[in-house]
């Protein structure tokens, strides 16, 4: 880790708002580090450095004010697993940094790795808005894009700051640049009434060897896990649930294996290909990767050991950009016996289906349009409280409190 710029001081802050911060930017940066992976993007990568040296400094701040609270032993018992939480993100920003050198320091990485990424992610793209743009001074609320596009301006960076929880009173300026998240036609729609010109998607060449795909398909699997694991952590800490804390373990366990065939799959790639010092990029992005699961146990541990959820971490967590909530599909609702894409759940809640749970134990993780849906599943939803409800309506549970 490279430490951040200038002199960090304590400051009397909140540190419900330190780790609600922090959560935001964490999730912010994984997404920013392998947008700019797919894009081959350098300003991506530089954005995701940037907000590393914020994380360094949150951590600092959230590290300085546990210490100032903890006046007795049973403060530092309660307080112990917040400190986990905060080395947590802190790690996850510094996978996030190591993913954007991959980019910034030409590392190398085969073509067949940008040939899959786009299957693995939404589109991430940033739009700067022109003078010209119809989106300027208007707000999100009355622009109602999600519903409209489902498209999210997941964050907007203004001048030398970010504001990572835009919500329908934010307005949009003239030279704000959107972070825009959704199905390719929705973020192509957005791009151009923010920018004036057409968005041109990157066209990746098609992969060839076997042994190499199957070490790209095994790293867009540990991605997806990842990032999946970290989700499923920070609903461990709002419903203090120690069965979702162990799921978040037997994935930290999936990505461990996969990370030791994607070993094997990579050596054996490196004798067919012409150039197998550009394999070294996937060896960052795959490390990167089981870093990231690593972390989302640590998120976790708390849980996972009997001592709870400290109500800061709680409220940090529901207060966070991005709500996450469990929902049981109910015999006769709109999803029983149907398919996600039937029902157009992102666009009409703005919500992310990030993983079903059949009973008794099978997951589909990050499931997409064709993903089937029966009274019983469990639906893991991930974005904003207003979209949280709607999405309850549909699945026929009883709204949340």
């Amino acid at each position: 880790m490279e430490p951040a710029s200038g002199d960090v001081e304590y400051e009397p802050r909140s540190v419900k708002e330190v780790l609600a911060e922090m959560k935001d930017t964490a999730e912010l940066l994984i997404d920013l580090s392998f947008s700019a992976v797919l894009h081959g993007s350098d300003d991506i990568a530089e954005e995701v450095l940037a907000l590393e040296g914020k994380m360094d400094v949150l951590q600092l701040q959230a590290r300085m004010s546990l210490l100032m609270a903890a006046r007795s032993p049973e403060d530092a018992e309660e307080l112990a697993p917040v400190l986990g939480v905060v080395g947590a993100a802190e790690k996850i920003a510094d996978a996030a940094g190591d993913i954007a050198k991959v980019v910034l320091e030409d590392i190398g990485l085969p073509q067949a790795m940008r040939a899959t990424l786009p299957e693995a992610i939404e589109s991430l793209v940033h739009a700067r808005i022109s003078d010209s743009s119809s989106l300027a001074g208007r707000t999100l609320g009355a622009l109602n894009l999600e519903t409209e596009t489902g498209v999210r301006v997941i964050a907007i960076h203004r001048g030398g700051d970010w504001i990572l929880n835009p919500d329908r009173a934010t307005d949009l300026r003239v030279d704000d640049r959107l972070l825009l998240r959704g199905s390719e036609d929705g973020v192509a729609e957005v791009y151009e009434q923010a920018t004036g010109r057409k968005y041109r998607p990157p066209d990746p060449p098609e992969a060839g060897d076997t042994d190499l795909e199957r070490a790209v398909d095994s790293i867009v699997l540990m991605k997806n896990m990842s990032e999946l694991a970290v989700d499923l952590a920070y609903g461990s800490i709002l419903f203090d649930s120690t069965d979702v804390a162990e799921e978040v373990v037997e994935l930290e366990a999936e990505v461990d294996a996969l990370q030791s065939r994607f070993e094997a799959w990579t050596l054996q790639a490196a004798a067919h290909v012409d150039d197998p010092v550009s394999l070294r990029g996937l060896m960052h992005l795959a490390n990167s990767a089981e870093v990231i699961s690593d972390a989302a146990v640590e998120i976790s541990e708390g849980v996972l050991r009997g001592l709870g959820t400290h109500p800061v971490v709680e409220y940090a967590v529901q207060e966070s950009d991005e709500v996450i909530v469990r929902i049981t599909v109910t015999h006769g609702s709109r999803f029983d016996d149907t398919t996600l894409g039937e029902e157009r759940v992102e666009t009409e809640t703005g919500m992310r289906i990030i993983a079903v749970r059949r009973p008794p134990d099978d997951w589909v993780i990050s499931p997409g349009p064709e993903t089937d849906v029966h009274a019983g599943d469990v639906l893991l939803a991930k974005g904003t409280r207003a979209g949280a409800e709607r999405l309850q309506e549909l699945s026929g549970e009883e709204r949340m409190d």
